[in-house]
């Protein structure tokens, strides 16, 4: 039997309906309905490049324009509405969410102390201890308030003293919890002391219900997906895991395998829940501003998924040497409508008040028109607005030919 098959403009509209991009760019973005945005999106990633303004600021700004930087924080380190850990990277996630990490710790327990063991210092596990209690007996501390009396190495993630690792290692098992950042350094107390006890680790954990919970979480707000895409979302369940749970679901009706169109015109097997292609089709248009999005938004993180719906070819090129950037460091992909349209390499100058745009490249499919110019420095003055900067200044020739 022929598998039903979902286009690809409706399967753009789906997936940006899962990400909060489908309607107009508007709505409370503070308190409960920035989280229940993050609820919605499953995670917001943390990214410590400024160029114009931290990946996850950016992520939640491109959905609510009024959302500012203190929202995140006040939702974060004094509601204790969020958790910080990781999926893919370090991330921001809803602590009702909490509870199904218990695996998460247990998993990077095992794997953290096989992998250190071979390129972090050595003697991080004896430092164990020494830390708890200095927490205990001091409340809460960053990398620099333990491990004074250390060899400091260059600083850099390959070179942490030994009580640094231990930090990280005790709050990536579970022992300890970030409770906020200073500037962008961590602050890590216990979690016994931070948590309320029920959502604490215990010395159990179900392993097969928490898999069937992150695989139908990361299902719901993929939309679409292939099991590798399930297992990527969390990045927790591995790839056999994914690939059974998917087995299970379709045996029991509760997802089915369908022929999604991709960009290309190519076809490409998918599950979905029953119903989702009607309810995709019957989606309505996606806003016709324009946005800058962040690298890191939900709706980009997986690359190669965003070529194959958007036909879209994007590469951060941040550790790239500058000679051989077909960009550059940090550029910022264009939506418009349902389409990346474009990418713009800006950055905020502090020191003289600017947010300066170097250049800008349309995609070789895009018409750039002095409509769409309007329609970009209109973004570009509400970006400058949400970076509180006085005023945008565009390079010579800064408009590109497509590459």
């Amino acid at each position: 039997m022929a598998l039903q098959r979902l286009d690809n403009r409706a399967a753009r509209a789906l997936f940006m309906d899962r990400h909060a991009l489908l309607e107009q760019p508007t709505g409370g973005s503070k308190g409960e309905d920035l989280l229940q945005l993050i609820h919605r999106l499953g995670f917001v990633q943390l990214d410590s490049i400024n160029t114009v303004a931290r990946a996850h600021d950016m992520i939640l700004y491109a959905r609510r324009p009024s959302y500012r930087a203190r929202h995140l924080k006040q939702l974060y380190e004094r509601d204790r509405a969020l958790f910080e850990h990781w999926t893919h990277d370090a991330a921001v996630i809803p602590i009702e969410f909490y509870r199904h990490w218990h695996l998460r710790f247990l998993r990077d327990a095992d794997m953290l102390k096989a992998r250190w063991k071979n390129w972090r210092r050595d003697g991080f596990e004896q430092k164990f201890e020494t830390v708890l209690q200095h927490i205990r007996d001091h409340g809460p501390v960053g990398s620099s308030d333990v491990g004074k009396d250390e060899k400091k190495g260059s600083g850099g993630w390959w070179d942490w003293h030994p009580s640094k690792t231990a930090l990280e290692y005790l709050w990536r098992s579970g022992a300890l919890t970030v409770v906020g950042r200073d500037g962008f350094q961590k602050r890590y107390d216990l979690t016994e002391r931070v948590l309320d006890a029920h959502l604490c680790p215990g010395d159990t954990c179900d392993a097969e219900a928490t898999v069937d919970w992150l695989c139908n979480a990361a299902f719901d707000r993929l939309g679409i997906a292939t099991s590798g895409e399930i297992a990527a979302f969390w990045d927790t369940v591995s790839a056999t895991e994914a690939k059974i749970w998917c087995g299970q679901a379709l045996a029991r009706g509760d997802i089915e395998e369908i022929g999604l169109e991709c960009a290309d015109g190519r076809e490409r097997k998918v599950f979905a829940r029953p119903g989702t292609c009607e309810q995709a089709a019957a989606l309505h248009d996606a806003p016709g501003r324009i946005r800058i999005l962040s690298p890191f938004d939900p709706m980009l993180r997986d690359r190669n998924r965003a070529e194959r719906l958007f036909g879209f070819h994007y590469r951060i090129e941040v550790f790239v040497p500058e000679p051989k950037r077909i960009y550059g460091y940090y550029v910022f992909p264009l939506l418009e409508g349902d389409r990346l349209i474009g990418r713009i390499d800006m950055k905020a100058q502090r020191d003289h008040d600017l947010l300066h745009i170097r250049a800008m490249w349309p995609e070789r499919s895009v018409r750039w028109s002095d409509t769409r110019t309007r329609r970009l420095q209109a973004e570009l003055d509400r970006v400058r607005r949400f970076t509180d900067l006085g005023k945008v200044t565009f390079a010579d020739n800064w408009l590109k030919s497509p590459k």
